[in-house]
């Protein structure tokens, strides 16, 4: 009696869940994972587990996951003949036809490879290439043409399509280019590297309104009229008359900085230390004046009442000033409205200043950038083509040439933003000089 109590009560303990996983749900260790798994009881949760299997074995995927709409049908009008064509009797299917009916929708795991019908080749197909290579065989090449064996490259080395003509006919340069964005795994979004985006501006070039090639000048013609010449000449005039300005100040410095240059050299005459001051009236004077200096007498330790009193003035002083600067704040803040005017109407004030500028600085930008600094340099404004009135001719065979084609189309792209300005760069003859070497002859007696 007691061996029987005995087995059934270790039964008891070892009987498992429903499942088959091992369970002890009395123990209440939880030391490691296989203690949470054997240990706490999830019944309820296998046992869920289980009956969703069970449904996607049975229907291919969980029930809970279709919608609505796939598993109810509302049948509104009904089919009367459905009864009549319908013959009822039992079906005369065995237990085992239906066991064997019962086909599980979820794919059986082959365990085994399958042999295909296909034979497999023996060697790969870049030794077949090496070999025909070899044995001097035309072999087919890209775009279903035969390589010539005796041509350069066609020994045992394998040379096969580059990547750039593999990629050939699917770059486009005149498309822009939009990367997809990569997908990120859920989580790690702080870890992934920031794409910095370019910044959207607009540039100087795109505001130019200058054409390629600007219309010439009535005056610049070989028959021009009056007025149109007498005002081409004038511009010309006053280019010309603003360079002379410019070119007499720069002169007028140069030679003060030459007369400075002089003076300091007449001034360093001499050798160092050999300059003697000469003695006036003042220095004698100076000389003569006596001067007493008597040292600081160090002060004395303060007393401890009067570091005291010092701290209490201290004191005074710092709460003096912190009531003063509370009496400043109560006063602004009732002056708060007052200022929120101020600011807003300075704000636009310089917004409008800012937005005129930028106006201002578009309208010359579109005139284009001749006369204007970009770097070092200047944009050439271009000269006046123009001639006096002795020089016109009557017909286009006494027609002189005037002007420089490629001057004009250089100094174009200039203003118009296409080229930076430069410094003319004239060229420089080579110098050659001579080498003298003396030789010893003189010493060498034979």
């Amino acid at each position: 009696m007691s061996a029987s109590a005995s087995s059934s009560a270790t039964k008891s303990k070892k009987r498992g869940s429903a499942v088959g996983a091992p369970a002890q749900h009395s123990q209440s260790s939880r030391k490691g994972k296989r203690a949470w798994r054997k240990n706490v009881n999830i019944e309820d949760v296998e046992e869920g587990m289980e009956v969703m299997r069970d449904e996607e074995r049975v229907w291919g995927t969980v029930v809970q996951k279709v919608p609505t709409d796939d598993l109810f049908v509302v049948d509104t009008t009904g089919d009367d003949q459905i009864r009549k064509t319908v013959v009822h009797t039992k079906s005369l299917q065995t237990t085992a036809s239906k066991i064997l009916a019962q086909r599980s929708a979820v794919p059986a795991v082959f365990s085994r490879t399958t042999t295909s019908t296909k034979r497999k080749a023996v060697i790969s197909k870049e030794e077949k290439e090496r070999l025909l290579r070899i044995a001097k065989r035309p072999r087919k090449g890209p775009l279903n043409s035969y390589v010539d064996p005796t041509e350069i490259g066609a020994g045992s080395a394998i040379m096969g399509l580059t990547e750039a003509v593999r990629r050939s006919g699917g770059y486009d340069p005149w498309t822009e280019s939009v990367e997809e964005p990569a997908e990120v795994p859920m989580g790690t979004e702080h870890l992934q590297k920031r794409v910095i985006k370019a910044p959207v501006y607009t540039k100087a070039r795109d505001l130019i309104e200058v054409p390629a090639v600007v219309e010439p000048h009535l005056g610049t013609s070989y028959n021009p009229p009056v007025n149109a010449h007498q005002e081409l000449l004038l511009k010309a005039h006053e280019i010309e008359e603003k360079r002379v300005l410019e070119a007499e100040k720069q002169a007028v410095v140069k030679k003060r900085m030459e007369q400075a240059r002089v003076d300091a050299n007449a001034e360093d005459i001499g050798a160092l230390g050999m300059t003697l001051d000469v003695p006036t009236a003042d220095t004698n004077d100076e000389e003569e004046e006596t001067t007493v200096s008597f040292a600081k007498a160090m002060p004395e330790r303060k007393t401890k009442q009067q570091r005291r009193k010092a701290e209490k003035v201290l004191a005074e002083k710092r709460a003096l000033a912190h009531r003063i600067a509370n009496k400043k704040m109560m006063s602004t803040i009732e002056r708060a409205k007052f200022l929120r005017k101020e600011v807003h109407k300075t704000a636009e004030q310089r917004a409008e200043e800012r937005r005129e500028r930028e106006q201002a600085l578009a309208a010359r930008l579109k005139r284009g950038l001749s006369g204007q600094k970009l770097g070092k340099h200047k944009v050439a404004e271009g000269n006046v083509d123009v001639q006096l009135g002795e020089d016109l001719s009557e017909s286009l065979r006494a027609l002189k040439v005037e002007g420089n084609m490629f001057r004009d189309r250089f100094i174009s792209l200039q203003q118009r933003g296409r080229l930076e300005p430069r410094a003319l760069v004239l060229p420089k003859k080579r110098r050659k000089e001579t080498i003298e070497y003396e030789k010893h002859a003189w010493k060498r007696f034979e």
